[in-house]
C-alpha cells in the first residue's frame, strides 16, 4: 500500500470537570478538511462521545480514535487569546486561559520546524511517558501512525458549561485519563499548541460522499 502524511496545525485545550466529565476540544486552522473545531468527551460512566461539525470530519476523527457514539451538529470555537468560547447543538463550553507553563516555556525554545518533525516526537516520546502521565507523542491507532509535536502549553484557570443541558461543574484534573486513543492530555487542564501528523494510506478517503 502506497501511504502518506498529513498534518493539523491547531491548538488541543484538555478539560476536566468537577462532574467527572473529561473534554478535549481541538481548534484546527489548517488541515486538509479545512479550518474546524471537534470535541471529544468522555462522560463520567466511561461514555466516549465524538462532536464533529461534518461527516467528512467525523469520518477521518472516528477512524483514527475510539467511540462509543458519534454526532454531527453544528460547532464552533471562537477564540480570543485567552479564552474559548465552544458552542454545539449539545456542548457549551467556556473556557479561560492563563499564563504559560514551565513546559510551554521549554517547547518555545525548540524550534517550530524540529518540533514538529515526527523524528523529534519520536525522541521525545519516552520523556513525555515520564514527565506527564498519560502523554505520548507518537503511537499507533489502527491502521494509522501519529506524532504529536507540541510547540506551546497554557494553562486553563475557568471552565464552565454543560453538556445535553447538564452542568458539567468548575475546572478539575484531567483524570482519569480520557479513552480516545493511545495518549491523554496532561493531568493539569491546559492548551497546547500543537501539530499532528498522521501517516495513512492514500486510498482513505478525507472528503466526499
Amino acid at each position: 500500500m502506497t501511504r502518506h502524511r498529513v498534518r493539523f496545525r491547531g491548538r488541543i485545550a484538555g478539560v476536566g470537570t468537577t462532574s467527572g466529565t473529561r473534554v478535549v476540544v481541538g481548534r484546527w486552522d489548517d488541515s486538509p478538511l479545512g479550518s474546524f473545531a471537534d470535541a471529544m468527551v468522555e462522560r463520567p460512566d466511561g461514555h466516549r462521545i465524538l462532536v464533529a461539525p461534518d461527516p467528512d470530519v467525523a469520518r477521518f476523527v472516528a477512524a483514527t480514535y475510539e467511540f462509543d457514539e458519534i454526532r454531527v451538529e453544528p460547532f464552533t470555537a471562537i477564540a480570543d487569546p485567552y479564552a474559548w468560547r465552544v458552542r454545539s447543538g449539545s456542548l457549551s463550553l467556556d473556557l479561560g486561559f492563563g499564563a504559560r507553563t514551565l513546559l510551554g516555556g521549554l517547547l518555545q525554545v525548540v524550534p517550530a520546524r524540529v518540533a514538529q518533525a515526527p523524528w523529534w516526537c519520536a525522541a521525545t516520546d519516552g520523556v513525555a511517558r515520564v514527565v506527564l502521565d498519560g502523554v505520548r507523542t507518537r503511537g499507533e491507532t489502527r491502521d494509522r501512525r501519529e506524532w504529536y509535536g507540541a510547540t506551546d502549553n497554557h494553562r486553563l484557570v475557568r471552565a464552565s458549561g454543560t453538556l445535553d443541558g447538564v452542568d458539567l461543574g468548575g475546572l478539575a484534573p484531567v483524570a482519569p485519563p480520557p479513552r480516545f486513543g493511545f495518549s491523554s492530555t496532561p493531568v493539569r487542564p491546559s492548551v497546547t499548541d500543537v501539530v499532528t501528523t498522521i501517516e495513512l494510506d492514500r486510498s482513505v478517503r478525507l472528503v466526499g460522499p
